[in-house]
Order: C-alpha cells, then structure tokens, then sequence
C-alpha cells in the first residue's frame, strides 16, 4: 500500500525511504528541539527584560511583580527557567 498509494508513496519517499548516511540516527532529530528551544528563550527572555530592573534594592521586587501583575508572567518565567534545562538537555544529547 505504500509504495502504490500516490499520496502515501511521496510520503514513503520523502520520510521512510529517505536516503541518508548511517551515521544519522535519529538522535539527530534532537537538532530541531534545539532550534525550538532557543526560539522559546529568545522570545521569553524578550518578555522577560520588558518588566525586569537590575538594580539591586529592585530586582527581588521586579521579579514578584513578573510573577503576580503580569498576565501569564509566572509561566513566562517558568518556561524561561525551564526551557534553558532542556536546551542543555537536548544539546548534549544532539552532540553525543
């Protein structure tokens, strides 16, 4: 069914039957989780740095406010917190 179905048979081409070297597992594919992760880095940091202050005597108090007056602003950090373990994660595995 397969190598018959038309539409079937181009996805069998492009995907199952896909010539590529042995030396690609598909422990490759952490490449594009990587890509994904850094976008989500990218954009949650940029949220992020809008309502972040550096100084000193502010900073505890910008990141409390992060969490409680801005919409979704605790699952921004989170995601931020969170998606830079997974970066590392998956960047180690990608490389190894």
């Amino acid at each position: 069914m397969r190598k018959t179905h038309p539409l079937i048979k181009i996805i069998n081409h492009s995907f199952i039957d896909l010539p590529t070297p042995s030396n690609i597992s598909s422990w490759w594919n952490f490449g594009s989780l990587l890509g994904i992760c850094l976008m989500v880095q990218i954009v949650t940091g940029l949220f992020l740095a809008m309502h972040y202050t550096s100084d000193t005597a502010t900073a505890f108090s910008s990141v409390t406010h992060i969490c409680r007056d801005v919409n979704y602003g605790w699952l921004i950090r989170y995601l931020h917190a969170n998606g830079a373990s997974m970066f590392f994660i998956c960047l180690f595995i990608h490389v190894g």
